[in-house]
């Protein structure tokens, strides 16, 4: 099954989970210098972001910005869900729980939509993210250990 665009409905979910997939491979193993370079080509080399308040372009600005992004996020979990798709853009919904080596490793979860549009080839050529992080006790977490992140039950109240 192509990954590339123009997406189907079912095209579009399993482009979603594999990205998801690709972002928690850092959390399997410490990350290291080469998880973010396997991460920038799933990106067209110019590929455009805004990650939060952040802007940047391209293929060692987004090496960059991983690199720094889990140098701070210890023990990342992810979960993204499809919200809506069209021939070449996907939007999800995403939470991911961290913690924060910026804040006395104080556990964070990021509520937040991502949209993304893609070149032919079906690298993303666009990535707009906006999320909130919110603090959470440890006995909060969703995504402990070995849990698998799909069959967490996420009420309707964080969606």
């Amino acid at each position: 099954m192509s990954l590339a665009p123009p997406f189907t409905e079912e095209t579009a979910q399993t482009k979603v989970k594999k990205a998801q997939e690709l972002w928690n491979t850092q959390c399997l193993r410490p990350p290291s210098l080469e998880d973010p370079k396997a991460i920038a080509k799933a990106y067209t080399p110019d590929s455009i972001w805004r990650n939060r308040q952040w802007f940047f372009s391209g293929t060692d600005e987004i090496v960059s910005f991983l690199t720094w992004k889990w140098q701070k996020e210890h023990n990342y979990k992810l979960r993204k869900e499809l919200f809506a798709f069209s021939d070449n853009k996907i939007a999800v919904q995403f939470w991911y729980e961290y913690q924060d080596r910026h804040d006395n490793m104080k556990w964070k979860r990021c509520y937040g939509l991502e949209d993304w549009t893609f070149a032919e080839d079906g690298r993303m050529r666009k990535r707009q993210m906006s999320g909130n992080d919110v603090e959470i006790e440890e006995a909060d977490r969703w995504f402990k250990d070995d849990v698998d992140v799909d069959l967490v039950d996420i009420s309707e109240k964080h969606w």
